[in-house]
């Protein structure tokens, strides 16, 4: 049979010459490098025909693919130091990127915490490499955009909390484009929270209106009886292609919380690929997504239910206007033995435009008995009745729109701990809304 040969398209073949060009530079784990990039190469980007990417061809979607993003100069990172600084008033000790790498002037706090310690990627994995690389490895999903990650990952932040310990300030990495040309950024972070800790972790996301490129992971361990909140707040420039992917291995009688708030780029990819591998964890998934024009936003989900006696409850929110195309893949996967799993998904679009698009496609994959699951999708326009009744009360119609609005998205926003950055978020959804005029 005669082999098939993949033809690449203009963005691959980018892609390995700028392999060709920087892996010689690239700092950290060589052998691990290589390894991803080749399974990279192996298949290509993704297109349609992949299952997982089905309605976010990427291949299609990105064109081109940009250089890797230089280091930036000492004058760049000073004149970034407040990065993500708008997210409300938010009392966090806030670690700044640039362009996937973290700024050497941070201030370390390491001293005024004892339960935390936080440290830069290369340096982290310089000092216990077999190891370190090996931890990086583990539970990592067979994903194009995670082994590109993994081959060009320019640097990023390792936040450890110790056994026990109570971090009462949120972190949180301000990612931020910096450049007067389009390049792309690769960050790679790692969370590890030992048993019985707990800390709030914030990721934001933001640039210029060029059409950069942002490859960005983060990975999290969660011991057993520990307490997570994650929240990550997409707000870049309206050409930017975004692609997140969260991996998280949760223990047992866990608490974990993950939040993503989607406002900008013009193509965004959320990745989440979870494990509860303890028994007893409860966990709640939750996103809000507001688009316009003709952004591009897919959030794909896998929830892996390892252990018996878990919940977890999936629940996310889209608002379209415009010719905006909102995707929701969320598969829930039971394993043989996991049994008393509670798991619920459900996934709502609210339509302002009849082009707008939706597509929903949650699935449920279950292999033990004795488990209670299930899942919904709903895609709709403004409730007529509403609308009747607050314009009966002397609401002007945009406003009525509006309020209406910002209690569809305001249900998922509400569970937020943090007073300060739920009232940022629901006061960017206020501005949103004014914005549509």
């Amino acid at each position: 049979m005669a082999e098939l040969t993949l033809m690449k398209n203009a963005a691959e073949q980018q892609l390995a010459a700028e392999w060709q060009k920087a892996k010689g530079a690239l700092p950290g784990p060589a052998a691990l490098r290589a390894a991803a990039f080749e399974r990279f190469a192996a298949t290509g980007l993704p297109n349609r025909r992949v299952e997982e990417w089905k309605y976010t061809d990427l291949r299609a979607l990105m064109r081109d693919a940009k250089p890797l993003a230089s280091r930036p100069d000492a004058l760049a990172f000073a004149r970034l130091k407040d990065a993500g600084a708008s997210l409300g008033d938010l009392d966090a000790r806030r670690i700044v990127l640039v362009n996937g790498y973290l700024d050497p002037a941070w201030t370390d706090q390491n001293d005024a915490d004892a339960g935390l310690t936080i440290a830069e990627l290369f340096g982290w994995l310089g000092e216990d490499s077999i190891y370190r690389t090996k931890q990086i490895s583990q539970n990592v999903p067979d994903d194009v955009a995670v082994s590109l990650n993994t081959a060009f990952m320019s640097g990023g932040a390792v936040i450890h909390v110790k056994k026990d310990a109570a971090i009462e300030r949120p972190i949180h990495l301000a990612h931020v484009f910096s450049g007067e040309s389009a390049a792309a950024t690769y960050p790679r972070s790692v969370v590890i929270v030992e048993p019985g800790a707990r800390v709030m972790l914030i990721e934001s996301f933001e640039g210029p209106e060029l059409d950069y490129q942002v490859n960005t992971a983060l990975q999290l361990f969660v011991g057993e009886g520990a307490h997570v909140d994650h929240i990550k707040v997409t707000r870049e420039g309206a050409k930017t292609l975004h692609v997140s992917s969260l991996m998280a291995d949760v223990g047992a009688q866990a608490r974990f919380n993950t939040f993503a708030f989607t406002t900008g780029g013009a193509v965004v990819r959320n990745q989440l690929f979870l494990r509860f591998g303890g028994e007893g964890t409860i966990a709640n998934i939750r996103g809000a997504t507001l688009l316009k024009g003709r952004q591009h936003v897919d959030t794909t989900m896998l929830v892996d239910h390892a252990a018996p006696g878990c919940q977890s409850r999936e629940v996310f929110r889209t608002v379209l206007d415009d010719e905006s195309r909102g995707v929701f893949q969320g598969k829930i996967i039971v394993q043989p033995g996991a049994q008393k799993t509670d798991a619920k998904m459900a996934s709502h679009a609210l339509m302002l435009s009849e082009t707008a698009e939706a597509d929903n496609k949650p699935e449920l994959e279950i292999y033990a008995d004795d488990v209670q699951c299930g899942h919904g999708a709903t895609a709709g326009d403004l409730d007529e009745d509403l609308l009747f009744y607050l314009k009966a009360r002397g609401i002007p119609h945009a406003e009525a729109e509006a309020l209406l609005i910002q209690a569809f998205v305001g249900d998922a926003i509400e569970g937020i701990e943090d007073a300060g950055l739920r009232e940022a978020l629901i006061e960017a959804v206020g501005a949103w809304v004014k914005a549509r005029g």
